[in-house]
């Protein structure tokens, strides 16, 4: 069992930035893909960026490419979310998620890949 706690949101004008956290628990933190995904009111969860076991490698959506940089330290059991350029359209709720059997490769991109949740941090971007 992984329990993952998110940190970090709050309220921010647009351009401005954001630092978001993940603490999981655990001792397997490293052996986990990790992932963050976003809820705006009325829509479907989405994909916002991966990465894996390692740290090595990371996949975005195209919507925060350039914008966001997806990071973990293993040795804290933290992920990390840098939102830099924040704009009205990524007020959501933000999700951090656990993924413990993908391959050592894998940046698993649908939700269904992952089996552990958090309860999810406020990000709200005004214009």
């Amino acid at each position: 069992q992984v329990q993952l706690v998110e940190s970090g949101g709050g309220l921010v004008q647009a351009g401005g930035s954001l630092r978001l956290s993940c603490a999981a628990s655990g001792r397997t933190f490293s052996s986990y893909a990790m992932g963050w995904f976003r809820q705006a009111p009325g829509k479907e969860r989405e994909f916002v960026a991966v990465i894996g076991r390692s740290g090595g490698k990371t996949s975005y959506a195209d919507f925060v490419k350039g914008r966001f940089t997806i990071s973990r330290d293993n040795a804290k059991n933290t992920l990390y979310l840098q939102m830099n350029s924040l704009k009205p359209e990524d007020t959501a709720v933000y999700y951090c998620a656990a993924d413990p059997i993908s391959p050592i490769a894998a940046v698993p991109t649908r939700a269904g890949a992952y089996d552990y949740w958090g309860q999810g941090t406020q990000v709200t971007v005004s214009s």
